[in-house]
């Protein structure tokens, strides 16, 4: 039976550190989803579609694993999007407490909901401090940020 695992997120732009812990999972399970979601809870600065191209790009330029699939997921809880693929477990990276305190409720209400499981990868140390929101207001305020994202995301930024 095939090992099957979603990596949610909403990608907004993809960063090293979740390239890190994509490469990390897709050597783990045999079929990796990488699943970008609209999160109603923040504004994007990207198109769904953009991040979607810019992280199948990265994945690309990267020479990640190819047991991965990018997708995308608009409507309905994320585990009806697991059961469709057949995925049993979320992979969530997580950098700090306050991340494991967000992501705890979620992982409760997953198990109930659908039977899928959640595990957390810790980053590499030089990514810890990196998040999306923190890329978008660095690049968003002139500020280098070619350390944090992959190129094709730093070139995108920089001439965006």
């Amino acid at each position: 039976m095939k090992r099957i695992a979603v990596v949610p997120g909403s990608f907004d732009p993809v960063t090293l550190g979740h390239l890190d812990v994509i490469e990390r999972a897709a050597r783990i399970f045999d079929e990796l989803h990488v699943l970008v979601v609209h999160n109603p809870d923040k504004s994007a600065l990207l198109p769904m579609p953009q991040r979607v191209s810019l992280l199948e790009r990265s994945i690309a330029d990267g020479g990640l694993p190819d047991n991965i699939v990018v997708a995308q997921w608009n409507v309905g809880l994320l585990v009806d999007y697991c059961t469709d693929v057949g995925a049993s477990v979320l992979v969530k990276g997580i950098r700090s407490q306050v991340d494991v305190a967000y992501e705890t409720p979620m992982a409760i209400m997953n198990r109930s909901l659908a039977g899928v499981e959640t595990v957390f990868l810790l980053p590499d140390p030089a990514h810890a401090h990196v998040s999306s929101s923190l890329v978008r207001q660095v690049a968003a305020l002139g500020g280098d940020v070619s350390p944090y994202v992959p190129h094709v995301v730093a070139t995108f930024l920089q001439e965006g």
